[in-house]
């Protein structure tokens, strides 16, 4: 017997600038500006239709697996309980209440709270897998929004928008995120040569210490919420930021890019506490002491992935200094390619 499988895929994200301002309610109250860039590490899913009246989820990288009987009303609880509230609003959405019976088998090239936006893009894979399966013809305005309804509203989990916009979309892309949930994505067509010359002179190093986004992320909005200055202060500045390195990367102007780097990172760190911390200082600052320009956190902070701007000729210096502690240099490329998905059958 025929047997179909549907595979998806979706890219995470490298935060350039304006990350925290894509977060309510200053986006609502400010208006919010991002420009960040999808890379070639994925979250991936595998879906299996199945008729045996069964739930099965399986995360191959958390080694956690759930299997429940089909019901448009699973659990709300952990483990897995993303996959739980993404099969309860397609159900509920798009299958008019009634189960599905299938086996969902996912997995990421780097692990949730790692700063490259794992959990949102593994959101927006799991939609995508299911819009190939059911037909639904969701686009990516569409898919993200979706994603951002059922990870903010639905699960409660804090955090912004823009994770689930660059996932769906690819690419370099300026987001702009206003009040009751318009977001508006531009995506820049960037010179292929600027793309080579990024990607040369980028550094993207795992600190080994991932972290919940959620908690620093209700830190900033409860300063937004206080009137904090100094905090919202420092969201206008991200906000410009951004505004100021689109201009940068589509002119060529990388020293320019750089020095937008290193200032939005003293900025981001006025946002709430808990976004730097002793370990992050010090790898900070030896990649900058061995020929490092600027770095900063990608993402909400607090541990995950930092990316450092380096000239070529010196990123062998940088790689010999962050070899002393304890993370590790991960390989990349920027893609173009938003979330895709596929059927095969056996």
């Amino acid at each position: 017997m025929t047997k179909k499988i549907i595979r998806s895929r979706a890219p995470l994200r490298l935060g350039l600038a304006g990350g925290g301002t894509d977060v309510s309610p200053f986006s609502d109250s400010h208006g919010g500006c991002v420009l960040n860039a999808t890379i070639d590490l994925y979250a991936q899913a595998i879906l299996e239709p199945s008729d045996d009246g069964r739930v099965v989820f399986y995360s191959e990288d958390r080694e956690e697996v759930v299997d429940l009987e089909a019901s448009a009303d699973l659990p709300d609880e952990d483990p897995l309980r993303l996959h739980r509230g993404i099969y309860r609003r397609i159900v509920k959405q798009f299958n008019g209440g009634r189960p599905l019976s299938l086996k969902l088998t996912t997995f990421a090239d780097a692990p949730a709270g790692s700063g490259l936006g794992t959990s949102s893009t593994m959101i927006v894979c799991i939609l995508q897998a299911y819009s190939e399966w059911l037909q639904l013809g969701l686009g990516e305005y569409e898919i993200a929004h979706l994603a951002f309804e059922i990870e903010r509203i639905d699960l409660g989990l804090a955090g912004g928008k823009q994770d689930q916009y660059a996932a769906a979309f690819g690419g370099f892309n300026f987001i702009e995120f206003n009040a009751n949930d318009r977001v508006l994505v531009n995506p820049l067509r960037v010179k292929d040569w600027i793309i080579n010359e990024l990607e040369a002179s980028t550094v993207l190093y795992y600190t080994g210490q991932s972290r919940s986004s959620a908690s620093i992320i209700q830190r900033q909005i409860d300063n937004t919420n206080a009137g904090d200055t100094k905090s919202v202060g420092a969201m206008l500045e991200l906000k410009q930021d951004a505004v100021e390195m689109k201009e940068a990367i589509l002119r060529g102007g990388l020293d320019r890019y750089a020095t937008i780097l290193g200032r939005s990172w003293i900025a981001k760190k006025r946002l709430a506490q808990g976004i730097s911390n002793p370990d992050i200082d010090a790898v900070h600052e030896a990649a900058l002491s061995a020929g490092a320009v600027a770095g900063k956190i990608s993402g909400a902070g607090g541990g995950g992935f930092m990316m450092f701007f380096v000239p070529p000729k010196r990123r062998m210096s940088v790689l010999r200094e962050l070899a002393k502690f304890p993370g590790s240099v991960m390989n990349f490329h920027f893609t173009g390619m938003g979330a895709q998905s596929w059927t095969i059958t056996n």
